[in-house]
């Protein structure tokens, strides 16, 4: 039980009643009244009286609001009618897809799209925010097309760093943009770009617990390409403390098989000859859709692997997606990424040394060698879990290719744990890595909880020599094909010249083939004798 104060009831009947005075209430006998004598009735002040002037912290995700704008835009005003648009982007292959989403719609919308920036009536940037220096690249970029603006035109910023940077963006002195637009917010396009050829800047980076895109149909740049990307889900649920993507591209969606495969076979009979399944997290596909007519069995988390979340169930798996995609044609190379390792059961593993069409190369992120690096950064399992997996692939795949991430000078990162990632990388034997400086985001759990306090100089000079070790194991490799011969899918000229053509094995490493009595065309198949060597790529003769 509570004891009554009588000196705080005092006190409050008297604000009450003061209240009550400053708006003029007038209380008849026919109104109820609280015990404090506020009353009751509809001429009362209300909570909002209280609130309105203080600050409000809260911004809005759209604006202006689309209810509102249909009194002053038209249906005709978000037709295109010819309008050309420059589409740049910045950053990821997912970035690419998501471009490929967004020409398909303005195309659908009466939008020419135009490769001279001269001549655009708008240009949109699809950009990046994984790390400082990306988002910097954009700022740039911004300034560039500032100064260079000859004519009126609208400058639209898209993608990641729309949703991190948000109003921002529109309110930096300058005028450096009119629209901002996040990842699940491309439909709303049409109308975000007349509200700025009207004059009114506009944003849209309200994240959607629903949005893939499923019914939109990508429209990729290079038509005459024989690979491609199928974007199978968006967002990402793992919170690694590091990442930024869960709160720039939301929670986990996975995309309906049906409309995957679908897709797939679209791709087939324009005669792609290579898919690679595109995602946050792909092997943590799940179709919960009501279009899922059966459903495969749960895949199971990796022993010695956890995640912040419960685990999945229900729907179809990445197994059961993969063992689809794979039977569409069997003449069609299929790749994936980019995984978790916590997702990958044996199923998924028996599947890509039973099926011949799918590609023996396994992205493995691993960031870090070191168990006390790996737990600041959230990522649920330990250097022998880690290892583990890796022997069971290698076991089940002898002739796999693995690749990997890593991040240099992550907070609290010891020059023990530096060299625990380097020895990791040598057991292994990865075919490729990509190795960054860590780059501490706004936003994010160690952003909130950690402390960025590895030395920048320390960190690049790790990055320095987990990419000296990288290109070390990767020159052994290479070199020790030399003799052998390789199945290498053509993919296009190479940059060495116009007698030559370039392809990837099937473990992804690009081949460089020069040209001799036998004529090669994009989309071949060819039996490539390795002839040469570097950390990056091979050469071969055909």
């Amino acid at each position: 039980m509570f004891r009554r104060n009588p000196r705080l009831l005092a006190s409050i009947s008297k604000l009450s009643s003061d209240l009550m005075c400053s708006h003029d209430v007038a209380r008849s006998p026919m109104q109820s009244t609280t015990k404090f004598g506020i009353a009751m009735g509809n001429k009362g002040p209300g909570l909002s009286d209280f609130i309105k002037d203080l600050p409000r912290t809260r911004k809005d995700k759209i604006f202006p609001a689309i209810s509102d704008t249909h009194a002053y835009i038209s249906r005709a005003q978000l037709n295109g009618d010819g309008k050309k648009v420059l589409l740049v982007t910045f950053g990821c292959q997912m970035n690419v897809n998501d471009m490929e989403v967004v020409r398909g719609l303005l195309i659908q919308n009466g939008y020419i799209e135009t490769k001279e920036e001269a001549e655009a009536d708008a240009i949109l940037l699809m950009t990046c925010s994984i790390r400082d220096g990306a988002e910097e690249k954009i700022w740039k970029r911004l300034k560039h097309l500032k100064r260079n603006q000859r004519r009126p035109r609208t400058v639209a910023v898209l993608g990641c760093m729309a949703e991190r940077v948000k109003s921002t963006l529109l309110s930096t002195p300058g005028d450096l943009c009119q629209v901002v637009a996040g990842p699940d917010s491309y439909r709303d396009l049409p109308r975000l770009l007349a509200l700025s050829q009207s004059g009114t800047k506009a944003m849209n980076v309200q994240l959607s617990f629903e949005e893939t895109y499923a019914d939109v149909t990508p429209v990729r740049v290079d038509t005459h390409t024989k690979t491609a990307f199928v974007s199978i889900m968006r967002g990402c649920d793992n919170m690694c403390t590091y990442c930024i993507v869960p709160f720039t591209r939301g929670r986990e969606r996975s995309r309906p098989i049906d409309s995957i495969l679908d897709e797939v076979k679209r791709l087939r009979d324009e005669g792609v000859k290579q898919i690679t399944l595109l995602g946050q997290n792909v092997n943590s596909y799940r179709d919960s859709s009501s279009s899922s007519i059966s459903f495969g069995v749960d895949s199971r988390m990796v022993d010695g692997f956890s995640t912040v979340y419960g685990q999945k169930s229900g729907g179809r798996s990445f197994a059961t997606l993969l063992d689809h995609v794979s039977r569409v044609d069997d003449s069609m190379r299929i790749r994936f990424t980019s995984p978790h390792p916590k997702d990958f059961p044996n199923q998924v593993i028996e599947l890509i040394k039973e099926r011949k069409n799918i590609c023996n190369q396994i992205h493995l992120p691993a960031q870090s060698g070191d168990d006390s690096v790996l737990d600041a950064m959230g990522r649920g399992y330990t250097r022998e879990s880690y290892l583990t997996l890796v022997d069971n692939i290698k076991n089940a795949i002898p002739n796999v290719s693995l690749t990997s991430d890593f991040i240099a000078g992550f907070c609290g990162e010891t020059e023990e744990a530096h060299q625990n990632t380097l020895s990791l990388m040598r057991e292994v034997d990865y075919s490729f890595c990509f190795v960054f400086p860590y780059s501490m985001r706004e936003g994010t759990r160690a952003h909130r909880k950690l402390v960025d306090d590895v030395p920048e100089n320390v960190k690049m000079r790790r990055h320095e020599e987990l990419a000296s070790v990288f290109r070390e194991i990767s020159l052994r490799r290479n070199v020790s094909r030399l003799g052998k011969r390789e199945l290498v899918l053509i993919e296009g000229r190479s940059k060495r010249g116009e007698k030559s053509m370039s392809g990837r094995t099937d473990g992804g490493i690009v081949v460089h083939i020069e040209e001799k009595e036998k004529k090669m065309e994009t989309g071949d198949y060819v039996v490539v004798k390795i002839t040469g060597g570097t950390s990056q790529t091979m050469s071969g003769e055909y």
